[in-house]
């Protein structure tokens, strides 16, 4: 499923399990700038900002995305932050005018590739994002008009599944939570540096580490492109070894991309240059050899 997305102009993603929060209040703005590491200020009402909420050491607490909607902001994050998110944010609402309300069940979602026509049914808001790779569009509607909006959606574009998705993505280099992104990872350690983070905006909490991070050039790991040369695949959880045996870094995500076997990997500092040579290991099977590349695989 993945090659033939990859030869459409046009497909659609059913996003609607996304977890999704309504943040209101006088105070909303301020509030989400000292959380966010992107100026809340550059989403509208048509075209989203890409972010992530950090804890004090500057590591990943949430990723999500955030437009304006009347007189709040809508936030939408991968549906595993459910029970999460929103306490993370309310715990930083002391004096401040702000509410937060979860309306996961309002809400239906749809992402396209492809310029989409410019009215849908009744009540739909289109939306300008980056959330694979090439630009698209999310489609909001209320969720009693899924099932319409998905039917209108299947004459012009090409559906892709969940599996479909996850290919997808992995292909395009694209982290996802709780894989890649977790909470053991400091955004520019997963090549978020230039979709989610603006180093102009003033503080947040987490912005000392990526600071200095900036600052320093230096980060502990990255996130890299692996193929299997002898296109055995690779697994996710599989560990990456260098040379002299040592462990070096560990598989997050894998797949098949015609006609090769890909994945997504963390490699500690010194090793993760383009070209290097390493072995991906687990219990009970015989090392594969892998090699880095440079993301997307697919371009």
């Amino acid at each position: 499923m993945t090659a033939q997305l990859r030869s459409l102009d046009r497909a659609f993603f059913d996003l609607s399990a996304r977890v999704k929060l309504r943040v209101s209040g006088s105070d909303r703005l301020r509030f989400l700038n000292g959380q966010l590491t992107n100026d809340i200020r550059k989403a509208t009402e048509t075209t989203a900002v890409e972010a992530c909420v950090l804890n004090a050491k500057g590591k990943l607490d949430a990723h999500l995305f955030a437009h304006v909607h009347a007189e709040s902001f809508l936030l939408d994050a991968d549906p595993a932050l459910q029970s999460a998110l929103q306490a993370r944010l309310e715990r930083y609402i002391i004096a401040d005018d702000v509410q937060i309300e979860d309306v996961t069940a309002r809400w239906s979602i749809f992402h396209v590739i492809g310029a989409p026509r410019s009215t849908f049914s009744s009540g739909t808001r289109v939306i300008s994002i980056n959330r694979f790779g090439p630009q698209g569009h999310d489609i909001w509607s209320e969720a009693a008009d899924h099932d319409q909006l998905a039917a209108e959606l299947s004459k012009e574009f090409e559906s892709c599944d969940e599996n479909c998705a996850e290919g997808f993505r992995i292909e395009q280099g694209t982290p996802r939570w709780g894989r890649e992104l977790t909470g053991d990872i400091i955004p520019i350690e997963a090549n978020l540096e230039q979709r989610c983070i603006d180093y102009e905006k003033g503080c947040y909490i987490g912005q000392e580490t990526i600071s200095r991070m900036k600052m320093s050039g230096q980060r502990n790991k990255q996130l890299c492109g692996l193929v299997s040369p002898k296109n055995i695949p690779l697994v996710s959880g599989m560990r990456l070894i260098g040379p002299e045996g040592k462990e070096i870094g560990w598989i997050t995500s894998a797949t098949r991309s015609d006609p090769r076997e890909i994945a997504l990997g963390y490699v500690k500092r010194g090793f993760n240059s383009v070209g290097s040579k390493l072995e991906a290991t687990s219990a009970g099977h015989p090392a594969v050899p892998a090699e880095i590349v440079d993301l997307p695989f697919v371009r």
